[in-house]
């Protein structure tokens, strides 16, 4: 977490304090980082006040890197049934966001430097950047990484984990805090099942051990169909809010 990789010393940390506590584990610094959370809670719940109050639906996708969160928004493209803009998380380079604006889809680029997470903070100021009177959905794209995106409230509505066949059956189990912060688990390149020794059913089965209510559904970028399903469920958490 964080607190382990010393990420949380952003800038809007309390540098001073941090810096007399060169340690990560001792009381004072569990203390501080306690306290960067609550802020960032705090900010949190103010974006989603303000996307309420546009009447936006804010989602915030988390996977580990190359799991395909991008390759997904570029296909909810394709659906117009709703219009959406993109707040991007990444560690360097718009490469990301320049995919999305090639696909006519408008995307707003968050740089993190050492941070491998967006916070609430960073996406508050990625909003002044975006005309929320035009569009359904804000989804953001946080940082590739199945850790430290799940401790920071970004101000979202609902959370989607993403997960890959070629990343191995063990990813669920690892990182039991981010999938229990889902919404929804997705399944991504199933394309690729007939090359891998990937038991899908065993990874649904662990997903719903940790979270017998999560809602689980499966993308290709081959197969429109998934796209459809994941766009209806979408939908219909939009109509339920």
């Amino acid at each position: 977490m964080c607190k382990d990789c010393g990420c949380s010393i952003t800038e809007n940390s309390d540098k001073d304090l941090i810096l007399d506590n060169p340690l990560l584990n001792d009381d004072k610094t569990i203390n501080i980082i306690s306290k960067i959370l609550d802020k960032n809670n705090h900010e949190a719940e103010h974006n989603r006040e303000h996307f309420n109050s546009h009447n936006v639906f804010a989602i915030n996708i988390m996977s580990s890197a190359g799991s395909g969160k991008t390759a997904l928004l570029e296909k909810l493209s394709e659906i117009e049934d709703f219009k959406f803009t993109v707040i991007e998380g990444d560690l360097e380079t718009s490469k990301d966001a320049e995919r999305l604006r090639a696909k006519g889809i408008e995307a707003h680029q968050i740089q993190t430097g050492s941070a491998c997470h967006l916070d609430a903070f960073m996406v508050h100021k990625a909003l002044h950047h975006i005309d929320l009177h035009k569009i359904d959905i804000c989804f953001i794209e946080n940082v590739g990484n199945l850790v430290c995106p799940a401790s920071y409230d970004v101000g979202s509505h609902i959370n989607i984990v993403l997960v890959s066949i070629p990343e191995g059956e063990d990813k669920i189990a690892k990182y039991p805090v981010m999938f229990r912060k889902a919404d929804l688990i997705i399944f991504t390149k199933t394309d690729l099942l007939p090359y891998f020794d990937y038991d899908l059913a065993a990874e649904k089965k662990q997903a719903r051990k940790l979270k017998p209510n999560v809602d689980i559904l499966e993308f290709s970028t081959k197969d429109d169909q998934t796209t459809q399903k994941i766009a209806n469920w979408i939908k219909f958490k939009m109509e339920m809010r």
